[in-house]
């Protein structure tokens, strides 16, 4: 084998470094080898599932892609290197509001305006050099994959997980759709920004609440594989309370009233109910009172109409209600409670109705103040709540001191002149049968009292509301179920699925409140499957979100015309073992795919219960401190970059800009200095002179050290997903072998072939074009990316010096060659005192200083 390569395809016209002639040659080999699709059933290598979260088709490219696309490469290219079989695949998350409402807004059919986009992306994504498996791609608009989300839903349906019911809905006042909880942010519709109001639809639920108590507990089996603050996202969104279900009798109503309290110990306290104005039990009770308290409850519904939930929800916002001349009775007095219909109750939230204490909770306590209801505290929180002896201290003089002496007494605190309700702990009083009980107590022994009497049960209650999946547009998974006159729904039958979506021509597509597959007269019509008599197709489609709760399945076998997924390869591959995206995405995606694998599990498909075991969130690139905006102007565009620079130095640029989980400033991704640093590698490769059988313990022993530390220490520091130190210590072995040839051992040292190599192979994490530009100048058949790394030699790796790395605020900021006994004042001095850090801080102060001698210091300023 020749021990230089006489390929000149990395040098440019005057000797300099050409990516774009390194990027045109490898990605043509790739394209003739294939050699990153996953291995078949004779493979017999472990595997490794890495998955990136797959792209909206709305345009090519753009930095939050680059950045996704490039931490899954890292990861993908990483576990192939030791030694596993990869799956790695790429596909499309094509249906969605963006093509419709583009193809309104150009006058352009939905379907090809999606895969023309699809088109370029692919394309893009081939000239970033990501090691994907391209015989695995999907498109979720494809009826060969749309089919199966149909099968999804009847399978849903024949476990009673999927239903239809009238009730208020999110309503986007400028898509004229229907929006799930999760996607209203603030009050306004999460993709356009417009307002959304409630309205009263019937339409399609999965019943996702029935999996509450799973989807909550099992967060504990994902501690230390998911980010905590997606796990707290998910938590806090599911809410699980635990309370009691407590039966109020109504007047003049023969059926009682459910009211759910995570506080039935305060029963005593309570001194009126509320209603959510907008409920139906509001209506009928509405209905059932006076004249004059129907009007003014008509004219406070139609105010709370056009409030949106966030603002009800608003502590500080004045209290409004109307009293509904209506009364309902306290199961453990008796005592009669006017009921009021008040916004900041919400229909959806336990039953629709609360009991107001007032002296204990403060929208209860701030209504009863607006309207001059009564308050009857029932719980002393000055009384101690522990039985411990108190400890009586002494004065000077050595007299007692009375330990409640200058502390508030009840009257001090008193709700009704102070405006604060008394939240805390105490014992409760003024409560019959729970006088002098603690909290904890109190709230267990009302139970069993409710229980005794037959007036109330222990309940659990839960934020997360079962998952909304109509929508009015035509881009999307037409719901297969069929609707007779005479109020009859039956399943579209599996052997006539897929349901297609008909032909766009002709169809309007403008928002006009109701799907606009209702207008394709011919495509509406259908047939009884056992009767032959006419009925209708559902003319709304689902939720896009249906659509990427299960997608990492059908890539386990994209191609099968028979079902969903292959069990026999769910149980060889899933669950994702790394899976990469936005934490935007954190409640949305992540919260339905859990349901779906819980209820696929159910049903004898999986034998699994999460679908991602481990989860990486990347931050935002932004761009002078905020998020890039093409309405704002200050956008990037990923392919203005690929052409100037080429894929690697925007790869290397992007992985040395700062830690995984930060947002990268534009102005920190230095892809001029990365061609720089690629240059220099690729310039050592084409240097050395040693043959391929070099004998490297021959080498220069200093430059070995360098090589062997870093192959000891690459591997952890990759599954910790600290890329840009490994970017760092590559530059640091590049100039430790530069200057190795330059001025020391020469370019035909066995140790410089040695460092080469493992530049080579550790550098196609990053750059795999000028990678394989290395490997094949070196002497060595493609592809380095299927190369095996390398075990340290032990004996190297002690030493008298190391290499310290100095951050500051999370990037690699200066490199210390220190000694290995170094102490942590005199490391923190050295580099505080290193001319490069202090040229990177600035005018910025350090605020904190982690120091690990001898390899780490940290600086945080601001």
């Amino acid at each position: 084998m020749s021990t230089t390569s006489t390929d000149t395809a990395g040098a440019s016209a005057d000797g300099g470094f050409d990516a774009h002639a390194i990027q045109d040659k490898w990605q043509q080999r790739w394209a003739e080898s294939d050699p990153f699709r996953a291995g078949g059933e004779n493979d017999t290598r472990p595997r490794k599932y890495v998955l990136a979260m797959f792209p909206y088709p709305s345009g090519d490219l753009h930095m939050g892609h680059a950045e996704n696309y490039l931490y899954s490469d890292i990861v993908a290219r990483f576990w192939r290197h030791r030694g596993y079989n990869v799956l790695h695949p790429i596909g499309w998350d094509s249906f969605g509001l963006p093509a419709e409402n583009a193809a309104i807004k150009r006058g352009a059919n939905p379907v090809t305006w999606t895969y023309d986009n699809i088109a370029q992306q692919k394309e893009s994504l081939k000239a970033y050099g990501v090691s994907f498996d391209w015989s695995r791609v999907l498109h979720t608009s494809d009826p060969e994959y749309y089919r199966w989300n149909q099968w999804l839903f009847q399978k849903l349906y024949e476990r009673g997980l999927a239903y239809r019911k009238e009730s208020p809905v999110n309503w986007c006042t400028h898509d004229q759709t229907v929006l799930a909880n999760e996607q209203v942010i603030d009050g306004h519709c999460e993709r356009c920004g417009a307002v959304v109001v409630k309205k009263k639809l019937t339409q399609w639920y999965f019943r996702i609440t029935d999996y509450a108590d799973r989807l909550l507990d099992d967060l504990n089996q994902l501690e230390g594989f998911w980010p905590h603050k997606v796990i707290q996202m998910q938590r806090n969104w599911i809410g699980r309370s635990i309370g009691a279900d407590i039966d109020f009798e109504i007047e003049g109503r023969a059926e009682k009233v459910t009211v759910f309290s995570t506080r039935p110990d305060t029963l005593h306290g309570a001194t009126f109910m509320v209603v959510a104005p907008d409920s139906d039990l509001a209506a009928e009770l509405a209905a059932g009172a006076g004249p004059d308290a129907r009007e003014r409850f008509q004219a406070y519904l139609s105010q709370v109409q056009q409030t949106t939930d966030v603002e009800r929800q608003n502590a500080d916002r004045p209290k409004t209600g109307v009293f509904l001349d209506r009364y309902a009775i306290n199961p453990i007095n008796g005592e009669r409670l006017p009921i009021w219909a008040a916004d900041y109750v919400l229909a959806d939230y336990g039953h629709g109705a609360v009991m107001a204490v007032p002296a204990h909770d403060q929208r209860d306590l701030d209504f009863a103040r607006a309207f001059d209801l009564p308050v009857k505290i029932v719980v002393d929180t000055t009384a101690p709540i522990t039985g411990a002896v108190p400890v009586i201290e002494l004065d000077a003089d050595g007299n007692p001191i009375d330990p409640l002496e200058g502390t508030d007494t009840l009257d001090d605190i008193d709700p009704v002149r102070t405006g604060v309700a008394l939240s805390g702990d105490g014992r409760l009083i003024n409560s019959g049968s729970l006088n002098g009980l603690s909290k904890r107590n109190a709230i267990a022994r009302a139970i069993e009292e409710l229980t005794v009497a037959g007036t109330g049960r222990a309940a659990k209650t839960y934020r997360l509301r079962d998952w909304l999946i109509s929508r009015q547009r035509f881009w999307g998974t037409p719901i297969p179920m069929l609707h007779g006159d005479d109020g009859r729904i039956v399943p579209v039958p599996d052997d006539q699925l897929p349901v297609r979506l008909p032909d766009p021509e002709g169809l309007n597509l403008l928002p006009q409140g109701t799907s606009p597959l209702g207008g394709a007269t011919e495509w509406v019509q259908a047939s009884d499957p056992e009767t032959g008599e006419p009925m209708r197709r559902d003319p709304d489609t689902m939720d896009t979100f249906v659509d990427s709760s299960w997608y990492y399945l059908r890539f386990l076998s994209p191609g099968d015309p028979d079902a969903a997924f292959s069990g026999r390869e769910a149980s060889k591959w899933a669950p994702v073992d790394f899976y990469i995206g936005g934490v935007e995405h954190a409640i949305l995606h992540l919260l339905y795919a859990r349901f779906i694998v819980k209820a696929l599990y159910d049903m004898g498909y999986v034998d699994f219960t999460e679908p991602f075991s481990s989860l990486i969130n990347q931050g935002m690139v932004i761009l002078d401190g905020a998020k890039m905006s093409k309405s704002k102007g200050n956008l990037v565009l990923f392919q203005d970059e690929l052409d100037a620079h080429g894929a690697d130095a925007l790869r290397v640029g992007l992985a040395f800009a700062g830690p995984v989980e930060d947002d990268k400033d534009w102005k920190d991704v230095s892809t001029t200095g990365a061609t720089k640093f690629l240059a220099r590698a690729l310039r050592i490769a084409g240097e050395v002179s040693s043959p391929t059988d070099a004998v490297w313990a021959e080498g220069d022993t200093a430059l070995r050290r360098v090589t062997h530390r870093l192959w000891a220490d690459a591997p952890s520091l990759i599954e910790q997903t600290k890329f840009n130190v490994v970017v760092a210590r590559l530059m640091e072995l590049v100039n430790a072998t530069r200057k190795t040839i330059d001025s020391g051992a020469g370019a035909a040292d066995p140790a410089v072939r040695e460092a080469a190599e493992a530049t080579a192979m550790i550098l196609d994490l990053f750059a795999p074009h000028t990678a394989e530009e290395m490997w094949s100048q070196l002497g060595y058949e493609p592809s380095v990316g299927l190369a095996s790394w390398r075990q340290p030699d032990g004996t190297l790796l002690v030493e008298d010096t190391v290499t310290a790395v100095v951050q500051i605020d999370g990037k690699v900021r200066a490199t210390l060659e220190v000694s290995a006994k170094i102490g942590g004042e005199e490391l923190e001095r050295l580099a505080r005192e290193d001319v490069r850090v202090q040229r990177a801080l600035g005018e910025r102060e350090i605020v904190r200083a982690i120091v690990r001698p001898p390899k780490v210091v940290s600086f945080s300023t601001r």
